[in-house]
């Protein structure tokens, strides 16, 4: 018994080596799907929302910070409040912006590289050559 115990530990190494090598395989990176050309336009147009909307809050506590201020006769801290507000503002919407038409140019981009390659003839799934 005890010459065919060493045996059995050395038959069952190989086969944890194994399962420990399936593992780490399906435990890859996973690749995220590209969006569509539709979508990407979408996201776009969202984006260039969201910055208008953060504009929109940054310009409305800047004045309402101001407007505070003016009330409690501090016009200093008035006119910087304001700039304040008024400076996010333009900064929010400006990246929102930004980023929006980025996404759109991309987003449309693919359109026309797909419509290309349907005009050409290119990248058709179906072979009826066969």
């Amino acid at each position: 018994m005890v010459l065919l115990s060493p045996f059995a530990f050395a038959q069952s190494a190989p086969q944890d080596q194994g399962t420990a090598q399936t593992e780490s395989v399906s435990k890859g990176k996973k690749h995220k799907a590209e969006r569509s050309p539709g979508k990407e336009v979408g996201k776009g147009g969202e984006d260039i929302g969201k910055g208008a909307g953060k504009g929109a809050e940054s310009l409305g506590k800047g004045t309402a910070g101001a407007a505070g201020n003016a009330v409690t006769l501090h016009p200093v801290g008035a006119a910087t409040d304001l700039g304040k507000g008024a400076a996010g503002a333009g900064k929010d919407v400006g990246v929102g912006t930004a980023k929006g038409t980025a996404k759109i140019g991309k987003g449309s981009a693919k359109g026309v590289g797909h419509l290309g390659k349907k005009l050409v003839g290119k990248g058709d799934k179906k072979k009826s050559d066969q």
